[in-house]
């Protein structure tokens, strides 16, 4: 599995981050119209991955991740290799 980093506006609500919006991928910004669903890794330690499968408003589901720790966002992709 690769994850790629990506930009992502999310929705701040009882925590930060708490789930995205819209996020933008190889130049192209994309709005979040549904979560799918959502489930975490790790436990209520430092390091904590939130993930979402989402469906986006080209009718394409994506996987994506926020890791807490790193405040950073990545995005699950296909490539061998991440760009």
């Amino acid at each position: 599995m690769n994850f790629e980093h990506i930009r992502v506006q999310a929705y701040y609500g009882y925590k930060a981050n708490e789930r995205p919006e819209s996020f933008s991928f190889r130049g192209r910004q994309y709005r979040v119209v549904e979560i799918a669903d959502r489930w975490y890794e790790g436990g209520y330690g430092p390091v904590q991955l939130d993930y979402f499968k989402v469906i986006a408003d080209d009718g394409q589901e994506y996987i994506l991740r926020y890791n807490g720790l790193f405040d950073a966002w990545s995005m699950l992709t296909d490539d061998a290799e991440p760009r």
